[in-house]
């Protein structure tokens, strides 16, 4: 009697390893059903001997085909197989001469989760292995991605590209920050996208200073190509196959939308990058730049300077009482030399040097004095006309809504507390004695 066909694809696989590998398992199928024909001479065979023998040839190879089918359907449910263009990608197990000595033992020492197989990636991200080679694959030309993009206004008025992920993607992208980028070491000069850290803690260390130099990196998410984020998965514990998903999780190629034939198609214009959008991005880089900050803040420390990073943002400052002399063109070229040696390139069209007898800014705060970061006088003085204008009823062309000054006046009240709340209560009673509230 012929075998129950097995539908589930895990159960089967699991057959398949029990039977010793795909070609036994079918032959012992093929026997076990009784379709598998022993061969024979068909020289001495009458006609209805022979069509007999053809027909069962026929039906043998017929269900050989179906069976390889069924068994590549279980292979692919349980092995990633293939990861799109230029992706190399083998599901042999095992380690590799790129693995980090103890790799385990690293991961385990930054309190990653122990993740040492495709298998075990996808449930901890509650996905199937066909699910997570669906979110990891590369096509330079794809029909579909997993962004929608759009764009914000800069402050030189150009627009920048905002790639956000879709549903799933940013889900398993969170996944991945919580559990793993965020438990991944970060300098102290680091200040952009982190617990306890801001743009206030980012401009403090600046404060009442003779010059404040502010250096601006070009292009800095896509500067982080796949590769680099693959080496700090490996760096980080994580072997081959884990660190390669990991990466092509967390990054996506800079696309051009293009229409052709009544399709559109998103063309890749360069390597896969982290992109400007997805919540991977600023963890990953404030760990990949772990390197950048501990020689930048050695540079400052040995020519009498103070150095912070808010993320493409480095600033340094001389402090106010020092009695050598700046020295600003031996700190840019030192810093040019070991940005270059670090991947990343300075923009130097954004290169600010702010002398204590100007304005002084550090990431949109004033630093100059001795007095603590504060939002610039002008800023304060046009929210306040703002919602005084909000209050009396007065209309402008240009106003903005409620909602835009109250996040205002919050920025105000994270460098001075009673002028931001004062601003605050006095917008929310404006908001009340409206009539549209």
């Amino acid at each position: 009697m012929a075998m129950q066909r097995q539908t589930n694809p895990f159960d089967l696989w699991r057959s398949i390893v029990q039977a010793g590998g795909i070609q036994p398992y079918i032959n012992a199928q093929l026997s076990e059903r009784g379709f598998l024909v022993a061969r024979r001479e068909t020289d001495g065979m009458s006609e209805r001997e022979l069509a007999d023998y053809k027909k069962s040839l026929k039906a043998e190879a017929a269900e050989r085909r179906r069976l390889r089918r069924e068994a590549w359907a279980a292979f692919r449910a349980e092995h990633i197989v293939h990861l799109g263009d230029g992706v190399y990608w083998s599901d042999e197990p095992g380690p590799d001469r790129w693995d980090q000595p103890n790799a385990e033992v690293r991961a385990a020492e930054n309190e990653l989760p122990p993740l040492d197989s495709p298998r075990q990636l996808a449930e901890a991200l509650g996905l199937t292995i066909p699910q997570l080679r669906w979110l990891a694959f590369h096509r330079d030309a794809a029909r579909r991605i997993h962004y929608r993009r759009f764009t914000i206004p800069k402050r030189d008025g150009s627009e920048r590209a905002i790639w956000a992920p879709m549903p799933r993607l940013k889900r398993a992208q969170h996944w991945i920050l919580r559990n793993i980028a965020e438990k991944l070491p970060v300098h102290g000069a680091a200040h952009g996208f982190l617990p306890g850290r801001s743009i206030l803690s980012n401009a403090a260390p600046h404060c009442d200073s003779k010059v404040v130099v502010r250096i601006d990196l070009k292009d800095f998410f896509p500067t982080v190509t796949l590769r680099r984020v693959k080496g700090l998965f490996r760096k980080a514990g994580y072997r081959e196959h884990v660190a390669t998903l990991l990466a092509l999780i967390c990054t996506e190629s800079p696309r051009e939308i293009v229409e052709q034939d009544g399709e559109t198609y998103y063309v890749a214009l360069g390597p896969r990058c982290l992109p400007q959008g997805a919540p991977t991005s600023p963890a990953i880089t404030n760990a990949l730049c772990l390197r950048l900050d501990q020689r930048l803040s050695g540079v400052a420390r040995s020519q009498g300077w103070r150095y912070t990073r808010y993320a493409d943002d480095l600033t340094f400052s001389r402090p106010a009482d020092s009695k050598e002399a700046p020295g600003i063109g031996r700190l840019l070229g030192t810093v040019r030399r070991v940005v270059g040696d670090e991947g990343f390139t300075i923009h130097d069209k954004k290169t600010a040097v702010g002398h204590n007898g100007g304005r002084q800014r550090v990431t949109g705060l004033i630093v100059n004095g001795d007095r603590t970061p504060r939002a610039p006088r002008e800023f304060r003085r046009n929210l306040r006309a703002a919602i005084h204008n909000l209050v009396t009823g007065k209309e402008s062309p240009s106003a903005e809504p409620p909602s835009v000054l109250a996040g205002r006046a919050a920025f105000v009240a994270m460098t001075d507390p009673s002028l931001g709340r004062a601003m605050l209560e006095r917008l929310s009673q404006a908001v009340e004695r409206s009539p549209e509230a």
